[in-house]
């Protein structure tokens, strides 16, 4: 299938917040994020309600940063892993946006993005935003079980992560959103909810080739491939179906989920999911780097699990989709630094 490569015409990432919880602030990048609760609370007291104050305070952050008021916002794109997102329309209840829920699961903040900048690049607004958050506690409970629980891990497991990531998506800026490419729903027969890595990994190889198909370039074209997020297990994946097809990215490639954790010291399996975790490591890592030039041409490839609770408890295959978006340094003056 060809022409499914997106041109953005002067759209740039203008301002960008992170928000985390405990484990998140104890791994490697914990001293990027914009602001950390220990106590993954967020001052709520249930976790749903404390994933929703997470995501209003990762977009106050983003106003107060860039400038700006809710008013100046033309759409607000957002989304979450609780069921119909009321972790989104409960968090941003308060701002006179107009919304537009999104259900992408760990693709979400590629997808945000994605969409945010097409409203932009079209003329249609000035500037939009994208939002979106997970939270360990309220996932877990609501895909597999209480973690009073205590049920046994699987190694292929990736922990959720508590994290919250707005973006502002405008006219000006130093990181340039250039192009995207839209994925495809995909079902390889993986029905195990403990190993998203493996259902994912498909969707973010058929879309990744497509892209270098269609636009006839290479990954050594790139300073960084980031997928967002497979985890070890379906990285590991991801690069053998590549170099199946003659396309090896591992010099060039990295994780968010495996990013976000020390492996050794936090025990996280294969690492990190959750549509707060490409949103918190683009946030705090990537898009900082992008923004000083030690990055220059990067792809986010947002992977997403689309799976629901019903349909893990009917035993039914995890359908994935992954959302690329490309990513240049270079631009104008921006609303923050």
């Amino acid at each position: 299938m060809k022409n499914r490569i997106i041109k953005f015409n002067g759209v740039y990432v203008s301002g960008v917040s992170s928000v985390v919880g405990k484990h998140e602030a104890e791994g490697p990048m914990g001293d990027k994020f914009d602001f950390c609760d220990v106590s993954d609370t967020f001052g709520s007291p249930t976790w749903e309600k404390a994933e929703s104050a997470m995501q209003k305070k990762a977009f106050e952050i983003l106003l107060e940063k860039c400038n700006l008021r809710a008013e100046d916002v033309g759409a607000m794109f957002a989304g979450d892993l609780q069921n119909q997102c009321v972790g989104s329309s409960y968090g941003l209840l308060e701002f006179p946006i107009p919304y537009i829920g999104l259900y992408g699961a760990c693709s979400t903040a590629a997808e945000g993005m994605m969409l945010a900048a097409m409203t932009v690049s079209a003329g249609y607004f000035d500037l939009s935003a994208a939002v979106t958050s997970s939270h360990y506690l309220a996932a877990e409970r609501q895909y597999r079980s209480p973690t009073e629980y205590g049920a046994q891990r699987s190694p292929t497991a990736q922990w959720t992560v508590t994290g919250a990531g707005a973006f502002a998506i405008g006219r000006t800026g130093v990181v340039k959103i250039t192009e995207a490419c839209p994925g495809i729903v995909m079902d390889k027969g993986i029905n195990d909810a403990s190993n998203m890595g493996a259902a994912m990994a498909p969707a973010a190889a058929s879309t990744l080739l497509a892209y270098f198909d269609e636009s006839g370039l290479m990954p050594s074209d790139f300073d960084g491939i980031f997928t967002g997020d497979l985890g070890f297990e379906g990285g590991s994946i991801l690069c053998e179906l590549l170099s199946s097809k003659g396309l090896d990215i591992r010099a060039v490639y990295n994780d968010c989920g495996v990013m976000i954790y020390d492996r050794i010291k936090q025990d996280k399996h294969a690492g990190g999911s959750g549509c707060g975790c490409s949103a918190t490591v683009f946030a705090a890592d990537i898009w900082k780097r992008l923004q000083c030039g030690v990055l220059k041409n990067v792809l986010l490839i947002g992977t997403g699990a689309m799976m629901s609770p019903s349909s893990i408890q009917q035993g039914l295959n995890i359908p994935a989709v992954a959302h690329l978006v490309r990513f240049e340094y270079g631009g104008n003056d921006g609303y923050c630094a």
